[in-house]
């Protein structure tokens, strides 16, 4: 087992979890338009594949090659990783979006920094201090708050029973695999070199988890017997660039900073400033759609902000 990692404050790994979730819930945005148009799996597999293009160019540009400088360790940890975390992950949230609504799937993957935690501890020695386990407690709590503002949401649709046990389902799954994943990632990159490797910097790190990603996502778009009508949604231009643009902003950017926060801070800490998208949507929500917060909803950001102020100074 590797060393256990130091949980003194890390302002370059906080900040990048941070800028995560900022690109994460931009990302959403564009997706949920783009999902409409053409449908979530369509989105799913065009999304992976223009991250791989758009990180392949920007390790071109950095390293003058598209091929990581990784080991085979690394390639299967960084391959696993982008299975478990941007394969079955997202399908996983997906599919609760779907079935059970956003409301109750953004709860649901509110759970991840708890898998990060566990397995942090269990893979890579990680053990959190107490204030760390107060800022974590208090983000996690101001999210569910805001998530659960039932004037903001009072128009949601309830699912049926059978839906919901699947939408649960469904969304435990996506929150272990994002957490899961977040943590074997960070183990192909420090540890699965070997003894006298070089650790795997995020960029590289962050195309390899993608490439294994979106072979697994279009083997699951052939098998499931959908890729002519997966392949067809591309003359949806609209559709299309929206779809882009989140890729740019979530598989891209914000999958390269969550590599850069969990590379620089503790696997846990990483995920829990990562799930801040209830509170960035909050802005969004007012600004596109002129959809006022209640005092609910912003008694749960003020709690979020003063987790994640502890998190900072801790």
């Amino acid at each position: 087992m590797p060393p256990a990692a130091s949980v003194g404050p890390s302002i370059v790994g906080e900040t990048a979890a941070v800028c995560t979730s900022i690109l994460w819930t931009a990302c959403a945005v564009l997706f949920a338009a783009a999902g409409k148009r053409i449908g979530a799996l369509s989105v799913n597999a065009y999304r992976i594949v223009m991250a791989v293009v758009l990180l392949g160019l920007a390790h071109l540009v950095v390293f003058r090659t598209v091929i990581p400088p990784a080991n085979s360790g690394q390639w299967f940890y960084m391959g696993l990783s982008g299975t478990i975390g941007l394969a079955v992950g997202d399908f996983g949230y997906l599919g609760a979006l779907v079935l059970i609504g956003p409301r109750r799937g953004v709860l649901l993957m509110s759970m991840a920094p708890i898998f990060s935690s566990v397995a942090g501890y269990l893979v890579l020695g990680e053990v959190l201090a107490t204030w760390n386990l107060v800022g974590m407690g208090l983000v996690l709590s101001g999210v569910c708050v805001v998530i659960l503002d039932e004037n903001v949401h009072a128009s949601e649709v309830s699912p049926t029973r059978r839906h919901k046990v699947y939408g649960v389902l469904c969304g435990l799954a996506g929150s272990m695999g994002q957490g899961i994943g977040l943590v074997v990632s960070k183990y192909g990159m420090i540890a699965a070199g070997g003894a006298g490797a070089a650790p795997l910097n995020p960029l590289s790190a962050t195309l390899t988890r993608t490439v294994v990603a979106a072979g697994f996502v279009w083997l699951i778009v052939a098998v499931s017997g959908r890729l002519r009508r997966v392949l067809g949604a591309r003359r949806d231009l609209q559709a299309v660039l929206r779809t882009f643009g989140g890729a740019a902003s979530g598989p891209f950017l914000g999958v390269w900073l969550s590599m850069v926060a969990v590379t620089h801070t503790v696997a846990g800490v990483a995920a829990t400033l990562m799930s801040l998208m209830p509170l960035f949507v909050i802005p969004v929500l007012w600004l596109v759609y002129r959809q006022r917060t209640s005092l609910r909803g912003m008694l749960g950001a003020a709690i979020t902000v003063v987790g994640v102020a502890i998190l900072f100074l801790v």
